[in-house]
């Protein structure tokens, strides 16, 4: 009875551990700047998050022309949440080519719950034509 217990128990750590493995890399280039996607950027944006805060109020983006957008994380444990992009990114997943089809103001969030001054870490995302 031990025995299968013991080998149930380390069926189910295996599981778990398969199930957690692998960390993945955002659009990965084959060195010519064409991402896995296909996408080549034609411009570049970089976020970087500090205490509370990320480094502009506001950024603009171009409709219809694919932009690489990069997060720092400076100060604390950050991240940054597009949700009109589909966009989440960590000091894991940093990078990721994107092509925004829509035009407007979008927020821009932090996505990992960084303390006190969580709620009130906002940008704005502008989106023209």
């Amino acid at each position: 009875m031990k025995k299968t217990l013991a080998l149930i128990t380390s069926c189910m750590l295996l599981l778990l551990l398969a199930a957690c493995g692998g960390d993945k890399e955002a659009a990965p280039t084959n060195g010519t700047g064409v991402t896995d996607t296909g996408v080549a950027p034609e411009a570049e944006l970089v976020i970087s998050g500090s205490n509370y805060q990320f480094d502009q109020p506001e950024y603009t983006l171009k409709k219809g022309v694919p932009v690489k957008i990069t997060f720092k994380n400076e100060e604390g444990n950050h991240g940054v949440l597009i949700p009109v992009l589909n966009l989440q990114l960590d000091s894991k997943n940093n990078t990721a080519v994107v092509t925004p089809d829509k035009t407007g103001e979008f927020d821009i969030s932090c996505s990992i719950m960084c303390g006190p001054g969580h709620t009130k870490m906002i940008s704005k995302l502008i989106i023209e034509e």
